[in-house]
């Protein structure tokens, strides 16, 4: 079945201080909206519509003449539902499933929309939504399920009651909807909130309400379930997909000997039985081959090329700035990448036998 994604991006959030959209600050190297955009194609999806508003030129300009991310301007940012609403001239007419899920929420796993999926089509659902189980659910919409646990609506935090702001069951924002069902929904949606704004959320109330069915399956881990708000987010996030890209190198048979003190790009490849040392930083679309040794305190970026077998010693930097800014930089005669810099190709010792 064809799947369709609708990532919402057009908020400012003032909360991060930032000029740059929200959803283009990085973790690990990449975007935040590309996290979401990749998992979303691994499991599945062959069109994204990326909301977008604020700073949307900076957006259009990353995925230009990427063939399956579209942009839906949202002139004016009011509400969830409102975003998917604007969407509505490239819903009309597909009957397949549309995902409705965050893009300042990089942490979404493949896994877990394979899924929601999955359950969207044993229980044919007119909407499925995965949620979540926070320690504390501050912020977070609350799932209110009756006694035989199904589930019954979603309240907004800012409408909760003391009673339902006790629940620890929230709703991260990953929906999988059925298409026609969804559009006749959006047709019904009313700001009828604090917030004065149209919530996604109604939407399964008014099918609930209808007769539709809805489910709810808890798939998504509390750390999972973070979205990013602030800076101090933001780094979290960091620490979260770090220790992830290191876990999936070390997996692959690459040794990391003091992994809280080593930074990896996302975009790294490191080939089997290299050893990265302590105080390490690669970052960029970095290449090192098999059984190589690389610092400690080394830096590698912008390029490197780092062939099988090679050692990038202490306190070296190593680089491929064709078409790059040169890091300033002492020339000491002692250090490799002095070299480096001065034949635009990265120079690195061979390992000794």
């Amino acid at each position: 079945m064809e799947r369709i994604a609708i990532i919402l991006a057009a908020g400012q959030s003032t909360r991060m201080n930032t000029r740059l959209p929200k959803v283009l600050h990085e973790v690990c190297g990449r975007p935040m909206l590309e996290w979401v955009i990749e998992a979303c194609r691994n499991a599945g999806v062959t069109r994204h519509l990326v909301v977008v508003g604020y700073g949307k030129e900076q957006i259009t300009a990353l995925y230009q003449g990427t063939p399956d991310v579209e942009f839906v301007e949202q002139p004016q940012q009011r509400g969830t539902g409102h975003a998917v609403m604007c969407c509505r001239p490239k819903l009309t007419g597909f009957d397949g499933q549309t995902l409705v899920l965050c893009g300042d929420a990089p942490l979404i796993r493949t896994e877990t929309l394979k899924m929601l999926i999955q359950k969207h089509e044993e229980e044919n659902s007119a909407v499925t939504l995965a949620t979540a189980n926070m320690p504390d659910p501050k912020g977070y919409g609350r799932i209110v399920r009756d006694g035989y646990g199904n589930i019954q609506g979603i309240v907004e935090h800012n409408d909760c009651d003391e009673k339902q702001r006790l629940i620890t069951e929230i709703n991260p924002g990953y929906f999988c909807f059925q298409t026609p069902l969804l559009l006749e929904a959006l047709d019904k949606i009313t700001p009828n909130n604090v917030k004065n704004e149209y919530y996604l959320t109604d939407a399964l109330h008014i099918l609930l309400r209808e007769g539709h069915k809805a489910t709810a399956v808890t798939a998504v881990a509390a750390e999972d379930a973070m979205g990013v708000n602030n800076r101090q987010q933001l780094a979290t996030v960091g620490k979260i997909m770090q220790q992830r890209i290191q876990d999936r190198l070390m997996k692959a048979g690459v040794t990391i000997v003091d992994p809280p003190n080593t930074w990896i790009d996302a975009r790294a490849q490191i080939g089997q039985d290299t050893v990265i040392q302590p105080f390490t930083c690669i970052t960029g679309a970095v290449r090192i081959g098999c059984g190589c040794r690389v610092g400690p305190f080394a830096y590698l970026y912008n390029g490197a090329d780092v062939p099988d077998g090679a050692v990038v010693g202490v306190f070296e930097t190593v680089r491929n700035n064709m078409g790059g800014t040169p890091m300033p930089q002492k020339d000491t005669g002692k250090s490799f990448c002095a070299k480096a810099a001065q034949d635009k190709t990265p120079v690195i010792r061979k390992k000794k036998d």
